[in-house]
């Protein structure tokens, strides 16, 4: 239930925009509908790990954040950007109080995580969203972008990133041909990533090839050891919590030192790499994406 203090925060904010003039807004069709935004935004919450790392290369720096996944609050790579940031709880458990506080002018967010609460959220300054994260961060970086009036940015940061995979595919050759499996490893629930996932979306823009049981345009399957051989591949990228909590080593140890995982040709030759968690698929944004290709360029020993 929302606090007596919210909702006087809710009203003031409510009288003040009705006094004000909506001459410098345009209309925002988005998720949830249409929404007026202003022109040039200047207090802005952003309510996804995706989308925050979005704001600030637009050289956005967001009031208040969905905090990130692992960090306290923020990741390394983020911190020093967000200094002056208030942490908003997770993406899945969003603080209303601490949004209403902070007189925001604009909020984003993502259907997929912060449905129930758009009305609340609407209430207290213009709200839109996106549909969902993950593959389609490239897609919601341009609608960030477009949102806050700075479209032509958006378009330069992902030609740019687009010409870092070029550079990337040029680099490696005949290898990108290698088939790429992609592993998620964690407590109670171990999965195979397919194409329509952060990494794979950037394993697909690269040109590299993906594995027959894993070259689905879907998410991920839930699997159990006895699938271990679909996780074939030229190579094998997988992940585990970055951590590495007593949890998720223990989990992490049963499936790399079982019988069927160790009989892989890619594990028998050497070709089965642990990468970052973070940077491969919870950060989800374009730090990440830029940091997979470096981590990928390395692993191949190439030079972008």
């Amino acid at each position: 239930m929302i606090g007596k203090s919210f909702a006087r925060v809710v009203l003031a904010l409510t009288l003040f925009a009705a006094a004000g003039s909506l001459a410098e807004a345009r209309e925002v069709t988005h998720a949830m509908g249409v929404t007026e935004v202003p022109d040039a935004p200047e207090r802005v919450i952003i309510l996804t790990n995706e989308g925050t790392e979005a704001l600030l290369h637009l050289g956005v720096v967001p009031v208040g954040a969905a905090q990130s996944w692992d960090g306290n609050p923020w990741y390394d790579h983020l911190k020093a950007q967000l200094a002056e940031t208030t942490a908003l709880g997770t993406e899945s458990a969003i603080n209303l109080e601490l949004i209403a506080a902070l007189e925001p002018d604009l909020i984003l967010g993502t259907r997929v995580r912060q449905e129930k609460i758009y009305d609340q959220l609407s209430a207290i300054a213009p709200t839109v969203f996106t549909e969902t994260i993950g593959g389609e961060w490239q897609d919601n970086y341009q609608f960030y972008a477009d949102t806050l009036g700075l479209s032509d940015k958006g378009k330069a940061d992902l030609a740019a990133f687009a010409d870092k995979t070029n550079r990337l595919r040029d680099a490696l050759g005949d290898q990108v041909n290698d088939q790429i499996s992609l592993i998620r490893f964690s407590p109670g629930r171990t999965r195979i990533y397919y194409r329509n996932t952060f990494a794979g979306v950037i394993l697909d823009q690269i040109g590299f090839k993906r594995p027959p049981a894993q070259d689905k345009m879907e998410f991920a399957d839930q699997v159990t050891k006895e699938r271990i051989p679909e996780m074939a591949g030229d190579r094998i990228y997988y992940f585990s919590e970055d951590d590495d909590n007593d949890e998720a080593r223990v989990n992490l140890s049963e499936w790399i030192e079982d019988p069927l995982w160790l009989s892989l040709d890619a594990v028998k030759a050497g070709e089965a790499f642990r990468v970052s968690e973070l940077f491969w698929n919870t950060g989800g944004g374009i730090y990440c994406a830029e940091i997979m290709l470096d981590q990928l360029a390395e692993n191949y020993g190439v030079k972008l």
